[in-house]
């Protein structure tokens, strides 16, 4: 988005999609929320002291997570929620292939995957990230600069391959996902950041996979399913301790700069916040 070539995003804009706070003002049509409810939610223009939110797009923050915690839930656990479950129809047992299962959406992938007792892969470019990966209860992981994701995948899992595959990175690593699949296996398409175009083998049709892309920005889905069961479902878990978000680092507002490029550094494992000074 700040390089402009988010797809619907047009420049310029305030940065920024996931906050959290305490609401100052509310229309004289809604109804779910009042002034001073704690709240966290999906908002562009983020990156601002004060914004305009819509009320479908918010929800409560349980008592027990801080605001630096809330901000760290919007996207990237909605997106998993989505991708996992709403797409993917993921259910206990199912063998998990999660790529960049250091990031924002990764990490949060793992968390519902192992919540759900499903059995993980997790795939990065860097060993520090995998290092965190199985700390937080990845079953296997593989970097794949280094070795064949499917190699890895088809010994693990005595060749029978992965159930679901989340696919972020694109082109880069495309083949390799594709090629881990088992029979009747779906791949959840989302994210480019290794490359918009890919190929792949029509020999796929052999085991019956489903190529399955989404978008919750677009995703009529979104909101009717899983805004839904995300608030009915997830929200118990965070606020029951289940469920954590990582926060890997807190910056003030001041320091956007240096958040961005930490966020280029490709160091961090989980969200990198910003604060009001």
């Amino acid at each position: 988005m700040r390089a402009g070539d988010y797809s619907g995003q047009e420049l310029p804009f305030i940065m920024g999609m996931e906050v959290a706070g305490t609401i100052e003002q509310v229309g004289s049509e809604v109804v779910d929320f009042r002034e001073g409810d704690r709240v966290f939610g999906r908002v562009r223009g983020a990156h601002a002291e004060v914004v305009d939110c819509d009320p479908d797009h918010l929800m409560p923050l349980p008592d027990n997570l801080s605001f630096a915690q809330g901000a760290a839930i919007p996207v990237g656990w909605l997106t998993a929620w989505h991708a996992l479950y709403t797409v993917g129809g993921m259910k206990a047992g199912d063998r998990v292939l999660i790529e960049a299962v250091g990031g924002s959406v990764g990490s949060a992938a793992l968390a519902l995957a192992k919540q759900a007792e499903c059995w993980t892969l997790g795939t990065a470019s860097r060993d520090d990230k995998l290092t965190h990966a199985t700390a937080n209860g990845c079953d296997a992981v593989v970097n794949y600069t280094q070795a064949s994701v499917s190699e890895c995948a088809a010994d693990l899992t005595n060749g029978e391959g992965m159930d679901i595959g989340l696919m972020t990175i694109g082109d880069a690593t495309a083949d390799q996902l594709i090629d881990a699949m088992g029979m009747d296996g779906r791949v959840v398409m989302f994210g480019s950041t290794g490359g918009r175009d890919i190929t792949f083998n029509l020999k796929i049709g052999i085991l019956n996979i489903q190529l399955l892309s989404m978008s919750i920005s677009t995703s009529p889905a979104f909101m009717t399913q899983t805004m839904t069961d995300f608030r009915q479902h997830a929200l118990p878990l965070f606020a029951s301790g289940e469920l954590t978000p990582w926060v890997d680092t807190v910056l003030p507002m001041s320091e956007l700069r240096r958040a961005h490029e930490m966020v280029d550094e490709r160091k961090h494992f989980g969200k990198v916040i910003l604060v009001n000074d």
